[in-house]
């Protein structure tokens, strides 16, 4: 009985020292839903992968700016970066419930980062893990 309570005590340990807000509450990866507006056909493409068209939906690194490219026929090729931007509010909550391991492991993670919905309108946050990228292809007159 003694080591059993030992080995849970062990495990608890180990899950509050490694774990961390930005990963418990946002993970690594985020989902996204990307839409081009008005444009059914089109192909989309997320950092050279074609992903689907009209609509696709994946999960993304949070550390790095998503590229979308949309191509339609007798259309030019559209390129769209949507940049990240750092999660401050996650970044002091995980300083604060779990100091210095926590904001490495967020870090090193890459869940310090989000989606820039605040600056960007194209963005739409849903919630923590998921955002709906939408395309203006309007250039396509199809």
């Amino acid at each position: 009985m003694k080591n059993y309570l030992k080995s849970i005590a062990a495990l608890l340990l180990v899950t509050f020292a490694f774990g961390s807000c930005g990963v418990m509450f946002g993970g690594s990866r985020f989902s996204g839903s990307i839409v081009v507006k008005d444009h059914p056909d089109a192909q989309i493409f997320v950092n050279g992968n074609k992903i689907g068209q009209g609509s696709a939906l994946g999960m993304y690194p949070r550390n790095r700016p998503l590229t979308v490219q949309v191509k339609e026929t007798a259309c030019e090729a559209k390129t769209i970066t949507y940049d990240n931007t750092f999660r401050t509010g996650n970044f002091i909550l995980s300083l604060v419930m779990w100091g210095l391991v926590g904001v490495a492991v967020d870090l090193g993670t890459g869940a310090s980062y989000k989606p820039d919905h605040n600056h960007n309108p194209a963005i739409q946050k849903l919630s923590d893990k998921n955002f709906l990228f939408t395309v203006d292809y309007s250039e396509c007159s199809k």
